[in-house]
């Protein structure tokens, strides 16, 4: 197992945050990872890596699968500027994680609490959500109030969308 996905798993354990975790092969994609999805419980999500035109304000997206993300729109809901994706050097430099693999368990590798999180407020019906443990090799489910209790405990800054 890759230390950070093991970093993970020692984090919930932390938090007292039960999960269950499946392994796949690589998954880049959210089409790639439905294959695999089928037999697991609750909310898939995609999530973005996004950063301001500035360069100075970096957001993690997450939202169900199937929505759509307009940039330009949700740009003029948060107020940021124009928004588009953070390269790989920023998504290593600020989530410790790799392209393919964005998911909300990097903002524990965030240790300055600098990366805001947008949060589709639709995934708040969901009584499971799913995510990669920072590598695209698995799958981990949690309740979604167990995410709220790893967000709050986390002391990262979340606006629901």
């Amino acid at each position: 197992m890759e230390e950070r996905e093991a970093k993970v798993y020692e984090h919930l354990d932390k938090l007292g945050i039960p999960y269950d975790r499946k392994e796949h092969p690589p998954v880049y994609t959210v089409e790639e990872a439905e294959e695999y999805w089928k037999d697991i419980e609750g909310a898939h999500c995609k999530n973005l890596f996004i950063r301001n035109d500035k360069g100075n304000q970096h957001f993690l997206v997450v939202a169900e699968q199937n929505k759509k993300i307009d940039l330009k729109k949700l740009s003029d809901r948060i107020g940021a500027g124009r928004l588009s994706f953070a390269s790989a050097n920023r998504l290593e430099k600020y989530l410790g994680l790799e392209t393919g693999a964005v998911s909300p368990f990097g903002l524990i590798n965030d240790t300055d609490n600098e990366v805001k999180v947008l949060l589709d407020i639709g995934l708040k019906k969901s009584q499971f959500i799913n995510f990669h443990p920072n590598v695209n090799t698995a799958t981990v489910t949690i309740s979604f109030k167990d995410f709220e209790k790893f967000l709050s405990e986390g002391g990262y800054k979340v606006k629901y969308i």
